[in-house]
């Protein structure tokens, strides 16, 4: 089969489509042949030179993909369904989604609700999955129908799609970003205001800033993140996911000691199977009233990942790049 090999051998990088032979890691793992990938922040990350993300020297990338089941021996998925494949240490410690087909064990598997195609499902893919995840996370918090909600980082994967799912849920969401171009495009996303980055809390002078956001989804991390508890409301938290800006974070006890304000961590790869279930399910009941095509940045065949892989790197990028694995009807024979 047809894969995205990253390989690393003394200090040298190589990208690149290879001829591979998929092979499952433990006994119970699902083959799934591969319809559409997308291309993550990760995924730039475990393919740059000396990764702190990747744990192998080479495997084949992609930490997030859909397609439909070909074999398994585990009863609770069959072939024929529909299915994501995210989380763990896929494309990262064992072999990812830019391929034809994978092998993963079940708990990296999530069936898809009926109202999502394969190509939504990837289009939503990983960074789909944690703006949903955050949405639900605050809402559990207490977000309240109507509430104000900021969005940072909100032209990247994780943030258009947070705008639009918090427009549907019938949230006042303002977008932070650092590109000032896109506010048309994320006002059709949903936004009601774009602010730019250095507008997310006042009063520097003080060890808190005015009471601004009934809520956030903080998708950038390091300062952003630390400006954000500066100005929540009484009571209010942040769902943070994002560490684009630094995965460091100075701050004060005083949000949460004075204002009440909680720091909600989401993580995607490792997230419960109940989870799963609960965010896919709420991404299936929003499907009628989202058009998925409208955050997709472009579609690209895997021979174009370098490329996609160093605009999400530099944040070049509006919304997801998907990548096509091409025909999905093709036969177990391209194995």
């Amino acid at each position: 089969m047809r894969a995205f090999v990253i390989s690393e051998h003394d200090g040298t990088l190589s990208l690149g489509v290879r001829e591979v032979e998929p092979s499952p890691v433990n006994d119970g793992d699902v083959l799934v042949q591969i319809d559409y990938s997308g291309v993550n922040f990760k995924d730039a990350m475990a393919a740059s030179a000396k990764s702190r993300v990747r744990r192998l020297d080479t495997l084949v990338g992609g930490v997030d993909a859909a397609g439909v089941v070909v074999a398994s021996t585990d009863p609770s998925f069959s072939p024929g369904e529909r299915v994501a494949v995210h989380g763990g240490t896929l494309g990262v410690a064992r072999d990812g989604g830019f391929a034809e087909f994978v092998y993963a064990p079940t708990r990296y598997l999530s069936k898809l609700p009926s109202r999502l195609s394969t190509r939504d499902a990837m289009i939503i893919g990983t960074a789909g999955f944690t703006a949903m995840a955050s949405v639900l996370a605050l809402e559990a918090h207490g977000l309240a129908t109507g509430a104000r909600v900021l969005v940072t980082g909100a032209t990247g994967g994780v943030g258009s799609q947070a705008v639009t799912y918090l427009s549907k849920r019938n949230y006042e969401v303002i977008a932070s970003t650092g590109s000032p171009d896109a506010a048309t495009w994320l006002m059709e996303r949903g936004a009601v205001e774009i602010i730019g980055r250095d507008e997310i809390s006042d009063r520097p002078d003080r060890v808190l800033g005015s009471e601004r956001w009934d809520g956030a989804v903080d998708c950038v991390g390091g300062t952003t993140l630390q400006e954000i508890l500066r100005s929540l409301r009484y009571g209010a938290a942040v769902a943070a996911s994002g560490l684009v800006a630094s995965a460091e974070l100075t701050t004060t006890v005083y949000p949460f000691i004075t204002r009440a304000n909680a720091l909600l961590g989401i993580d995607a790869p490792e997230a419960t199977t109940a989870t799963r279930e609960r965010v896919w399910a709420a991404l299936g009941d929003v499907a009628p009233e989202v058009d998925f095509s409208s955050f997709v940045d472009r579609v690209i065949p895997l021979d174009d990942l370098p490329t996609g892989l160093d605009d999400i790197r530099s944040g070049a990028t509006t919304g997801r790049i998907l990548v096509t694995l091409g025909d999905p009807d093709a036969s177990l024979s391209k194995i």
